[in-house]
């Protein structure tokens, strides 16, 4: 067995990578570009190796940096994960030029299926079925066209020479096939530097069905049962889940024995996936993927076996001692993706810092396999995943259920997430009923986002955010300093306004206790909300609130302004514009206004020395391709602005300094009730 490793790649699947290397008693050696040198992935490592700036080409994609950051770490082996150099056969040749083991494929087996125009009609020639299409050395424009009119509508552009779902068109009409053929062309040539495109039969009611492989150096294939992908945006997976729900017995063994014949035709060794589609009972292979899947970790759970382990072994030239008989599944296994994106915004990436990023506890059933915590910084430069929830049952319904209910105790703030949109998605009566084809996110997918006007988490918002302003200070604050509706006589009430989707709204939160607040929104007559403070949370954690009356408890962090509000699966986020209550007013502080994400400054709107009043705009910040308006949680006077428009700031950067409103003289404690 190798004695040191390195992971060229970074995120969830490097530290899932590491995770089995240090149980096998190898030393794991990470690298990291410049975006990343404090990621979990470095830490977790025993030695870590800068390899060059963000952008991925210059870092997770240079071959040379990596190389010579393997021979100085003294590395007997590579793993390159997914992604990045992971099929690149060149980058194979590399590392056994350099005296490095890749843990993967050959090169010939890579380059065999790198080219899908090609193996397609090298797995025709096999006997394995293929669709209809067309791949051929001409290339003409109206070639193209003319068999596109042949094959017939609707049909599908790939890059011959892509992977990972990116540059695919689907054409439902001849009247789009001109434009879509320039569009794909221009989008091959740039990501893949191969203008080659194939067309195929586009079946919009397929499944996506992928078989699991190992085969060793000596000579022997297994298939470890199948997985189904359809649940898909733009060709990328959301949701996986093992074994592929409701296929015939007749069926199955098709799909295994045509992805073995796929890997004997091309002398394949290691851990690599086959994918199909499925119509009814017809399966056509699309590709074979060469390399970990993503979704590795449902197969894990229905057969016990350790992927990444035995690509280890194999590498290391160790014989497969599995048996067939042995890889029968048992339960079924579901997956979810955790991307950092925006389903609202059509999946649109996120970046930034996660202020929490608060996993499942590992109980029965359920498995994290994560890249990020709290407090890391998630780079623009590469994919939005951030972890995977997995969650194995008996059946089919108990591991959703289990992976839905780990979903609700996913939280995370800082940069927007699809954790809301899984948990939606698991409950649709599609989905639970199954199978659902690809166009599952089509059919779906925005009643799904839909939810994003829902305010039904302003109560919990709002009386966390008077908790956090009320525990401000500490040991030495005064009854006088205390922000909780205290008053001679009994407590007075405690205005929040919140805004979010720029809706606004006042809550109303009144005092029963130092742990209990009444709350009612302006505009809902007669509905009040009472909450118990069930947990304070500690710094960076979210409060627990509990209703009264029963039900689900609330989860909320505030942070700053930003108030993030979860419950039962649904994530909230709230911006606090003012805070109006009749406690001292020496708690409304004089103080500096920041922004919680990076930016550019758009518009100033206040100058110094300038009086504003409470909930007045002061200034406008643009991030993530949005514009946010800073306002004035209470009046005061502009002691200094500090930034102008046009000015780039970083994430708590003070913007504008805000004097209190001076305290008017009186012999009596400052706004108390005088009789």
């Amino acid at each position: 067995m190798f004695r040191r490793l390195v992971i060229a790649n970074r995120g969830e699947i490097a530290c899932r990578i590491a995770r089995t290397a240090r149980a096998l008693g190898i030393e794991v050696l990470a690298l990291y570009s410049a975006a990343d040198a404090g990621a979990r992935h470095v830490r977790l490592a025993d030695e870590a190796w800068p390899i060059g700036a963000a952008p991925a080409e210059q870092s997770y994609l240079n071959v040379a940096a990596i190389l010579a950051a393997a021979r100085a770490a003294r590395a007997d082996a590579i793993h390159p994960g997914y992604g990045f150099l992971a099929e690149n056969a060149q980058f194979a040749a590399d590392c056994a030029a350099a005296g490095l083991v890749f843990v993967g494929p050959s090169p010939q087996a890579i380059a065999a299926m790198g080219d899908k125009a090609a193996a397609k009609e090298r797995m025709a020639r096999a006997g394995v079925a293929v669709l209809p299409g067309y791949q051929g050395a001409d290339q003409a424009l109206a070639t193209l066209e003319r068999r596109g009119a042949e094959l017939g509508f609707p049909l599908i552009i790939k890059p011959s020479a892509g992977g990972g779902g990116k540059g695919m068109h689907i054409v439902r009409a001849q009247s789009e096939l001109s434009d879509a053929l320039d569009a794909a062309r221009r989008l091959a040539v740039s990501a893949f530097g191969d203008g080659h495109l194939l067309l195929e039969r586009y079946l919009a009611s397929a499944r996506h069905v992928e078989v699991q492989l190992l085969s060793d150096g000596h000579g022997r294939v297994l298939h470890l049962s199948d997985r189904d992908c359809s649940v898909q945006r733009r060709h990328q997976k959301l949701i996986e889940e093992a074994p592929a729900p409701q296929i015939s017995p007749a069926t199955r063994a098709r799909l295994a024995d045509a992805a073995c014949t796929v890997a004997r035709a091309i002398d394949y060794v290691g851990a690599g996936t086959v994918e199909f589609l499925l119509e009814g009972t017809d399966c056509y292979f699309m590709e074979m993927n060469t390399r970990l899947q993503v979704e590795h970790g449902v197969t894990e759970a229905i057969s016990a076996v350790d992927l990444v382990e035995w690509q280890l072994r194999i590498a290391a030239g160790e014989p497969l001692t599995l048996e067939q008989s042995q890889l029968a599944p048992r339960g079924h296994a579901v997956e979810a993706r955790i991307c950092a994106e925006d389903p609202v915004r059509d999946f649109l990436p996120g970046a930034g810092t996660l202020a929490l990023a608060q996993w499942p506890e590992p109980l029965t059933g359920v498995r994290v396999d994560r890249g990020f915590d709290s407090g890391d910084v998630v780079p623009p430069h590469y994919d939005s995943l951030l972890g995977k929830v997995i969650a194995h049952g008996r059946t089919r319904s108990e591991a959703i259920a289990r992976l839905r209910s780990a979903l609700a105790a996913t939280r995370i703030a800082g940069v927007p997430t699809n954790t809301q949109w899984l948990a939606a998605a698991l409950d649709t009566a599609a989905l639970r009923a199954g199978p659902v084809s690809t166009g599952f996110v089509a059919e779906h997918g925005e009643a799904l986002a839909g939810t994003s006007e829902s305010l039904e988490l302003a109560p919990f918002a709002a009386a966390a955010y008077v908790f956090a302003r009320a525990s401000v200070g500490g040991a030495e604050r005064t009854p006088w300093d205390a922000v909780d509706g205290f008053r001679l006589g009994g407590s007075a009430a405690t205005e929040v306004r919140l805004v979010r989707n720029d809706k606004r709204l006042i809550a109303r939160c009144l005092w029963c206790h130092p742990q209990s607040l009444e709350v009612s929104i302006a505009g809902r007559e007669g509905v009040t909300t009472a909450l118990e403070l069930e947990a304070p949370g500690l710094l960076g954690h979210p409060l627990t609130l509990r209703p009264r009356s029963g039900g689900g408890y609330g989860h909320v962090l505030v942070r700053g302004q930003a108030i993030d509000a979860w419950r039962d699966g649904l994530h909230e986020i709230y911006r606090a514009e003012a805070l109006d209550d009749c406690a001292s007013a020496s708690t409304v502080a004089s103080g500096g206004l920041t922004t919680l994400l990076p930016g550019v400054v758009v518009g100033v709107r206040v100058a110094a020395g300038e009086h504003v009043e409470p909930g007045q705009a002061l200034l406008i910040v643009e991030a993530m391709k949005m514009e946010h308006t800073i306002r004035a949680p209470h009046a005061g006077t502009i002691g200094a602005v500090h930034v102008r428009a046009g000015d780039r700031v970083r994430e708590n950067q003070t913007l504008i300094t805000l004097a209190a409103p001076e305290i008017e003289p009186s012999g009596s404690p400052p706004n108390a009730e005088r009789g």
